[in-house]
């Protein structure tokens, strides 16, 4: 495959992620998975918050695909999690509050401190919604509590807690696959990051994924988290040699006969 553009990287990313099996969370939580995807379909207030972020998808690797799979993720790990921590009754009203979460929760992507400003932009939004101050709170807390490698607020509701867990683990799942069939080419359009520079920066962002892999807070988030980082890096791996190869055998050499 003759690799010239991001585009036909991409389409190389896609091939190579093809031919792995999909995540085990996706085979082994296939309930909880299409429950949350019917609750999230079928909510106003989700809805409204589709359309809040469809006006300002500007968000660099982090659109809408990117926010839809963390709000069904997030609501899932509620379902599976909820069980033995949320009352039965209480159950739905939880995953639409992490659906809510997730739609919102890079709001403020491209700003410095995404989550803690993500988490002011969010308390405006939902003045309008029909939450209790407590389930805002909650929303809220957890939006500013979902970047990693940044101190985490422990919140003294449990239930809060695990939303905000949930939200954690459901947008790391997104590191795995995800990583490289959308984000980073998502990303080097957006912000027209050319192959070279791609390369040059790919085994820093590979040392990255593999410290995500013991950061998961939720049990299920620790069950499933690390098979979708493992499965990220056999993907990125595998890329980045076919593309260091492509674009050796491409580039003309230089004096000393290194790459450009």
């Amino acid at each position: 495959m003759i690799i010239q553009t991001l585009s036909d990287a991409k389409s190389l990313s896609e091939k190579i992620a093809g031919a792995f099996a999909a995540p085990r969370f996706y085979r082994e939580k296939k309930i909880e998975i299409g429950e949350s995807l019917r609750l999230f379909e079928n909510n106003p207030m989700v809805t409204a918050c589709m359309e809040i972020i469809t006006a300002r998808a500007n968000f660099s690797g982090h659109g809408l695909s990117h926010a839809r799979k963390v709000a069904i993720d997030t609501g899932a790990i509620i379902l599976i999690e909820g069980h033995h921590a949320i009352e039965a009754d209480n159950i739905k009203r939880a995953v639409i509050l992490a659906h809510i979460a997730g739609i919102l929760h890079d709001i403020k992507r491209s700003s410095k401190n995404h989550a803690r400003q993500g988490a002011e932009e969010t308390k405006k939004i939902l003045m309008g919604f029909d939450l209790t101050d407590k389930e805002q709170k909650s929303v809220v807390d957890a939006i500013g509590n979902h970047e990693a490698f940044q101190p985490c607020t422990p919140l003294a509701d449990p239930d809060a807690q695990l939303l905000s867990d949930a939200l954690y683990d459901a947008d790391k799942f997104r590191w795995g696959p995800d990583n490289f069939t959308e984000m980073i080419w998502d990303i080097s359009d957006t912000l027209n990051i050319s192959i070279e520079i791609l390369l040059d920066h790919f085994p820093a962002g590979l040392k990255t994924l593999e410290k995500i892999r013991d950061t998961f807070r939720t049990s299920t988030g620790r069950e499933y988290g690390p098979d979708f980082i493992a499965l990220g890096l056999k993907i990125g791996e595998k890329l980045y040699k076919e593309l260091e190869k492509e674009h050796l055998r491409d580039s003309p050499p230089q004096s000393g006969g290194k790459r450009h």
